[in-house]
């Protein structure tokens, strides 16, 4: 019963696992630097796998399921779960001015805005763990918006993305933190989900310009920013698809599927294959 259960359980998150995606390598100079040579590697496989708090079975402890990352207050919003210590990430040198990138394991799945920060290392990238008020940004890519009525992502369907080293950044060891916010279920907080990884860097020539401002990760966000806790769906309307059961022998698999769509059952029918549910 016990492997009839795991089985069940295994496959009830497979269709989560294969939504997500990380950015697991550096570009430099146009080249991919290898998977997690100089990335840090996060603890919680496909950030941000989640437990389903919906997923129920009375017998069988769920705690080994990894934790999305959706709390802005939470030491993981640095560099994602495990990844304010380096490991064995090492360090790439890359001229300030250049463009360099981080590429992901697979496409971006959900719909949502990038960032991109850097903060300098007191004093090697590889002991350095982001605390403080140390961040600024370098790179974003928002929605695009028509006047309120329409809303795309750039970012929908990206591999890798790449963003230029500021020319007047001093020289020094930094982390660069890339983080993607998906909006898909952001309407209430905690919703937005982040991707983060964090590489390490040591920038050569450059200038002596101070970047700034400076802010904390986690404390820069509250959750409660338009651009975080947000309703992607235009005309906002809010269907709500109460319990879907199915049943195993002694497992019992809950789901709810709480969307705020448009108003259209094509999108309804949408959003349930994109998750899986059809």
């Amino acid at each position: 019963m016990k492997s009839f259960v795991g089985l069940a359980l295994l496959a009830a998150t497979a269709a989560q696992v294969a939504a997500h995606y990380r950015f697991t390598s550096l570009i430099v100079n146009g080249v991919n630097t290898g998977t997690y040579t100089n990335v840090r590697q996060n603890s919680n496989y496909n950030s941000p796998v989640r437990l389903n708090p919906f997923l129920y079975d009375a017998g069988t402890s769920l705690n080994w399921v990894p934790k999305q990352v959706t709390d802005v207050s939470s030491t993981d919003i640095t560099c994602n779960a495990g990844g304010r210590s380096a490991g064995s990430t090492t360090t790439a040198t890359v001229p300030a001015g250049s463009t360099i990138g981080f590429a992901l394991d697979q496409p971006i799945y959900h719909s949502g805005v990038i960032n991109v920060y850097m903060a300098k290392a007191p004093s090697t990238a590889s002991t350095f763990d982001g605390s403080g008020n140390v961040w600024f940004k370098v790179y974003q890519l928002s929605a695009v918006t028509n006047g309120g009525s329409s809303i795309k992502f750039p970012a929908d369907n990206l591999s890798q993305v790449t963003f230029t080293i500021p020319s007047t950044l001093p020289a020094g060891e930094y982390l660069a933190r890339i983080e993607h916010i998906a909006l898909h279920s952001a309407s209430a907080y905690p919703g937005a989900q982040f991707y983060i990884s964090c590489a390490q860097v040591k920038v050569t020539g450059g200038g002596s310009r101070t970047p700034s401002p400076l802010v904390a990760l986690p404390g820069y966000y509250t959750g409660q920013e338009p651009g975080i806790k947000i309703n992607i769906y235009y005309p906002i309307v809010s269907m709500t698809l109460m319990w879907v059961y199915t049943t195993c022998s002694c497992l019992s698999l809950r789901v709810e599927l709480a969307y705020h769509l448009r108003s259209t059952w094509a999108r309804c029918l949408d959003r349930l294959k994109e998750q899986k549910y059809l």
